[in-house]
């Protein structure tokens, strides 16, 4: 178990406190839901969190299979809907790999990015929307 500590500092902003580590971040209400966008809001840390945690869980296989991933990124999106009720309704993940198209383990590097536990933790109604940049030389 991990425990995170969140305290509400006003003006719809609250600080997280990561337990084990210490690190901490602001969230701040986006400008749309009444607040000053001047921090991640709640919404845009579970966007990043998918970003992330693809780049980790490919990070972890790249390590195991001696492949060297430094400089991969993932822009990432998101979307709101307010009807019925305000949620997440897409999340958009442009992942940009530093290999080549022809790299002999594209697919098992993808195919572990989508099994990462916050892709598989998401709504099925909340739209991921995932596309693969493999900008690599080619091989």
């Amino acid at each position: 178990m991990v425990e995170m500590t969140i305290e509400y500092l006003g003006g719809l902003r609250c600080e997280a406190v990561h337990g084990p580590s210490g690190n901490r971040l602001l969230t701040d209400a986006p400008v749309d839901n009444h607040g000053k966008g001047e921090a991640f809001s709640p919404t845009d840390l579970v966007a990043t969190a998918l970003g992330n945690c693809m780049l980790t869980v490919m990070g972890i296989y790249a390590q195991r299979h001696g492949i060297e991933l430094r400089g991969a990124r993932a822009v990432v999106s998101k979307e709101m809907a307010s009807a019925p009720v305000r949620r997440i309704a897409k999340i958009g993940v442009q992942m940009r790999m530093p290999l080549a198209l022809e790299h002999p383990q594209r697919e098992a590097l993808e195919r572990s990015a989508l099994s990462c536990p916050v892709f598989q933790s998401l709504h099925p109604e909340v739209e991921k929307a995932v596309e693969f940049v493999w900008d690599g030389p080619a091989a």
